[in-house]
C-alpha cells in the first residue's frame, strides 16, 4: 500500500478505501485482523465470527458507499472491522468496555450503523424496510444485509425473505457462509431426497429397470443405465439447489464465491451494484481467519472472555499503526384469521356508533391524504383491522407481510429508521408473537412506530387463544413506549394523531366491538402525553377505569349515587407514562381505590396504580381491582364474559359497595 495510509486522529473512513486495488485492501484486511486480535484479546468480545468477515466487509465498503447506502449487520458481533474502517479506530480499544464503543451497531454510536443489532434473524426484515422507504422516497441509495448462516434458519429470517421476494426491491441479502450451521440444514433436505431416493421400494423398481433394459437392449443398455442414473441425480440437485429455492423467492442467486478472494469479492459486489432486483450472494468464509487457533476451534473462539484488567491504553498518536504495520488515518472532509361477519371496508368517515376498527380505517385514509409519509403494515388482516380503503388508495405505502408478526414489527422499524411513520395494524393475541421484536428493534432504539392494537381485550366465541388480555402488561416493560387506550372513537383519533407525532415508539389498543359514548356533560380534553383525565367527581371512592372500562364505570358510578354513595372516576388513558399525580390526588382524597381494566390483572393496570401510590406515599384504606384473572375465560359473547368477570356496571358497582362496607 506503499508505505500505508496515514493521518491524523488515528481513526478511517470508507472513503479511504476507495482508491486501493485488490491487494491494497488485502493488505489493509490483514491490518485490521491483527488490531481485531490485539483489542479481542485484551477486551473479550466476539473474535472467531469478526476475523472471518474482515475481507468481505472490506470490499464492501470499497464497493457501496456508506452511509449513504445502508449495511445492515446481522446479530453484529462480525462488524468489528466495520467499526474500524467507519471512523471509531481510536474508540477501538474502548471496544465493550465502560465509556467505550459497543461490540455491535449502534444508531446511537455511528450514523454509519443505521439500525441496531444484537439478536439474530432481523437484518433482512430491517435492510426491507429501509429498501421499501427508499422507493417511497425516490432515493436512490442501495441497501444490504448481511446475514450468518447460523441467522439464516430463524423463522423470522425466512417470513422476510418471503415479503422480500414479492415485493421485487432493490435488495442485496449476503450470506456470510462459514459452514458451521448452514450446511446440516441443507444436508437434511439432501439427507430425505437421498433416503427416498434409496428406500427399498425405490431400489427395487431400479433394480429391475436396470436388469430389464440389459436383457432387451444388450448393447445400449448399459449406456441408458448410465443416463437414468445421471436423471436421478440431476433430480436430487434440482430440488435441494439453492437457485431453486431462491428463484422460487423471487432472488437471483449468485455464488458460492470465495469470501477471502479480494478480487472476486470486490468484482461481484460491483456486479451486483448495478441489478435493480432482489439478490441473494452466498460467500463463503472460515471463521477465525487469520488466527490459527480460532481457525482451528471456532466454537472455542466465538466469544473470549476479557483478560484481567490493566491499566487503561493512552490516547493513540496521530496515524497510530493497525496492529504493527499498517497506519490508516481519515480522509479529508469525512466526520463521525378474518371471517365474513367481521368489519368490512370503512369509508372516508367514522362509521355511525363507536366501532374503534371503523374510526381507525377513517383516521388512517384521512391521515394519509394529508402525510406522503405515513405507511400502513400489517399481517394478513388489512380487511380485520380496518385498512382496506387505505390499501387500495395508497398501495404504494401499504404493505401486508402475511402471517408474519415478527418480521412486521422489524420491517416497520426499519421504515421509521428511514424516516418514515410507519402504523402497525394488529390484533392484540397476534402481536404477543413479536414481544422480543418490540424490545429489540422498536423499543430499544426509541424508533416512531405507532401500533394500532384491535381486540384487545375479551374477544368473545373465539375464546382462551384469541383474548387480547396481555398487551398493558408487557407494554408496560418498554420505558420508550406512549402507551394508551381510548374510552370512545374521539380519544381514539386524537392518540393516533398524538402517536404520530412522537419521536418514539407509541401503541393504542381497542377493542373488539363498539366502544362505549363520551358521558353527558363530560368535554373531550386536550389530549397531553402522560396526562389523564378526571371524569366524574366522588368524594368517597375513586374508580380508574382504563380505555373500554370507563363508559361501564360511568353508568356503576350513576348507580351508585342513586345508593348514596360518592363515586369519582377517573380515565388514565394512559398506562404509560401514568398520570400518577393525578391517581395520587383522588386517592388520598378518596381513600378507597377500584381500578378496571380489561387486560390480565398481574402487570397492567392494577400494579401501575399500586406502584403510582407506593412512590407518592398515598396509603388507601380499601383498593380492590377487576380484570382477567389467571384463569382462561372460555368462549361466550363479549357481554357474558364480562359479566363472569365483573367488568360490566352491575360487577363495578358491586365491587364499589362491598369496599365502601367497613
Amino acid at each position: 500500500m506503499g508505505g500505508g495510509l496515514a493521518g491524523p486522529g488515528g481513526s478511517f473512513f470508507p472513503g479511504d478505501l476507495k482508491g486501493l486495488d485488490a491487494q491494497g485492501l488485502e493488505a489493509l484486511a490483514s491490518a485490521i485482523r491483527r488490531e481485531i486480535i490485539r483489542v479481542v484479546t485484551d477486551n473479550g468480545g466476539h473474535l472467531a465470527s469478526s476475523l472471518g468477515a474482515v475481507d468481505l466487509i472490506v470490499a464492501l465498503h470499497h464497493v457501496f458507499d456508506a452511509p449513504g447506502d445502508r449495511l445492515v449487520f446481522d446479530v453484529g458481533h462480525q462488524a468489528y472491522a466495520h467499526k474500524i474502517i467507519t471512523g471509531r479506530l481510536s474508540a477501538f480499544d474502548g471496544l465493550r468496555l465502560k465509556d467505550g464503543i459497543s461490540g455491535f451497531p449502534s444508531r446511537a454510536e455511528s450514523p454509519y450503523d443505521p439500525f441496531g443489532t444484537g439478536h439474530s434473524s432481523t437484518s433482512i426484515s430491517a435492510a426491507l424496510g429501509f429498501a421499501a422507504a427508499r422507493d417511497i422516497l425516490g432515493s436512490d441509495r442501495k441497501v444490504v444485509a448481511v446475514i450468518g448462516d447460523g441467522a439464516l434458519t430463524g423463522g423470522m429470517a425466512l417470513e422476510a425473505m418471503n415479503h422480500a421476494g414479492g415485493l421485487n426491491k432493490d435488495l442485496l441479502v449476503i450470506l456470510n457462509d462459514n459452514r458451521m450451521s448452514i450446511s446440516p440444514n441443507v444436508g437434511a433436505i439432501s439427507q430425505f431426497l437421498s433416503m427416498m431416493l434409496t428406500s427399498p421400494e425405490h431400489v427395487h423398481l431400479r433394480e429391475r429397470v436396470k436388469s430389464a433394459l440389459k436383457s432387451l437392449m444388450p448393447k445400449r443398455g448399459e449406456r441408458l443405465i448410465r443416463r437414468f442414473q445421471g436423471a436421478e441425480e440431476a433430480l436430487k440437485s434440482f430440488l435441494v439447489s439453492p437457485r431453486t429455492f431462491l428463484a422460487a423467492w423471487g432472488f437471483k442467486y449468485l455464488g458460492p464465491i470465495d469470501g477471502h478472494d479480494m478480487a472476486t469479492l470486490v468484482g461481484t459486489l460491483r456486479h451486483i451494484s448495478g441489478l435493480p432486483r432482489p439478490v441473494f450472494l452466498h460467500v463463503l468464509t472460515t471463521k477465525g481467519k487469520g488466527h490459527a487457533a480460532a481457525e482451528n476451534d471456532p466454537l472455542l473462539f466465538h466469544g473470549l472472555g476479557k483478560t484481567p484488567p490493566k491499566p487503561p491504553p493512552k490516547a493513540p498518536p496521530a496515524g497510530r499503526a493497525l496492529g504493527g504495520g499498517t497506519a490508516i488515518a481519515p480522509a479529508p472532509g469525512h466526520g463521525a384469521p378474518q371471517t365474513a361477519d367481521e368489519v368490512g371496508p370503512p369509508g372516508d368517515a367514522a362509521a355511525p356508533g363507536n366501532n374503534p376498527t371503523d374510526a381507525f380505517g377513517a383516521f388512517m385514509l384521512r391521515r394519509g391524504r394529508e402525510d406522503p409519509k405515513l405507511v400502513a403494515v400489517t399481517a394478513a388482516m388489512s380487511q380485520g383491522t380496518g385498512l382496506s380503503r387505505f390499501f387500495d388508495t395508497f398501495p404504494e405505502r401499504s404493505f401486508d407481510v402475511g402471517i408474519a408478526e415478527q418480521h412486521a414489527v422489524t420491517f416497520a422499524a426499519g421504515l421509521a429508521a428511514e424516516g418514515l411513520r410507519p402504523v402497525v395494524a394488529v390484533y392484540s393475541t397476534f402481536l404477543q408473537r413479536a414481544f422480543d421484536q418490540l424490545a429489540h428493534d422498536v423499543d430499544l432504539q426509541g424508533l416512531p412506530v405507532l401500533f394500532a392494537i384491535d381486540r384487545a381485550g375479551l374477544v368473545g366465541e373465539d375464546g382462551p387463544t384469541h383474548h387480547g388480555a396481555l398487551d398493558l402488561s408487557y407494554l408496560r416493560l418498554f420505558p420508550r413506549f406512549a402507551v394508551m387506550a381510548p374510552a370512545d372513537t374521539q380519544e381514539l383519533e386524537a392518540m393516533l394523531s398524538l402517536g404520530l407525532g412522537l419521536d418514539g415508539p407509541s401503541a393504542v389498543r381497542y377493542p373488539r366491538g363498539p366502544l362505549g359514548p363520551r358521558p353527558r356533560g363530560l368535554p373531550m380534553a386536550p389530549l397531553a402525553l402522560g396526562k389523564g383525565e378526571l371524569a366524574r367527581e366522588g368524594n368517597d371512592i375513586t374508580i380508574i377505569a382504563i380505555g373500554s372500562m370507563l363508559w361501564p364505570a360511568h353508568q356503576a358510578a350513576e348507580a351508585l349515587e342513586a345508593q348514596g354513595i360518592s363515586a369519582g372516576v377517573l380515565n388514565p388513558r394512559f398506562i404509560l407514562p401514568l398520570d400518577r399525580d393525578l391517581v395520587a390526588s383522588e386517592a388520598g382524597k378518596t381513600r378507597r381505590v377500584l381500578t378496571v381494566e380489561e387486560n390480565s390483572l398481574t402487570g397492567g393496570l392494577r400494579a401501575a396504580v399500586l406502584e403510582a401510590l407506593l412512590e407518592s406515599g398515598v396509603k388507601v384504606r380499601k383498593m380492590g381491582s377487576i380484570g382477567i384473572g389467571p384463569e382462561p375465560v372460555r368462549q361466550a359473547s363479549q357481554a357474558q364474559q364480562r359479566a363472569l368477570l365483573g367488568l360490566d356496571p352491575r360487577g363495578i358497582m358491586e365491587r364499589a359497595r362491598a369496599l365502601m362496607e367497613g
